[in-house]
């Protein structure tokens, strides 16, 4: 059955973030840090990542998907550093300013 449900994830499109096969270095941006974690979707990449920032001794995580789409990693790495820098610096404070530990952004 394992075998079963791996060919049938290949044709899928659901996937794991593509940068699991690559590691990335997180990039730091105004006391955040920044991990891109772009989607496999078939041939392309969907732009992903994930923003953290450690408040009170707690690490706070905002996650976004967007809609843009790659078909080179470079591209989709270079493009979710950018878009998670737009979201810090359009959110400024509020963006962890409800304390949830985690949560889209």
């Amino acid at each position: 059955m394992a075998i079963l449900s791996k060919i049938l994830s290949m044709f899928s499109g659901t996937d794991k973030p593509a940068a699991a096969a690559q590691t990335v270095e997180p990039q730091e941006h105004a006391g955040c840090m920044i991990y891109a974690e772009p989607m496999r979707e078939g041939s392309q990449l969907r732009l992903a990542g994930r923003i953290e920032k450690e408040v009170n001794g707690q690490v706070l995580v905002r996650t976004f998907v967007r809609a843009d789409m790659f078909t080179s990693m470079e591209d989709a790495l270079d493009c979710t550093f950018r878009k998670a820098r737009q979201i810090i610096d359009q959110n400024g404070a509020g963006l962890f300013s409800d304390g949830a530990a985690s949560r889209s952004a």
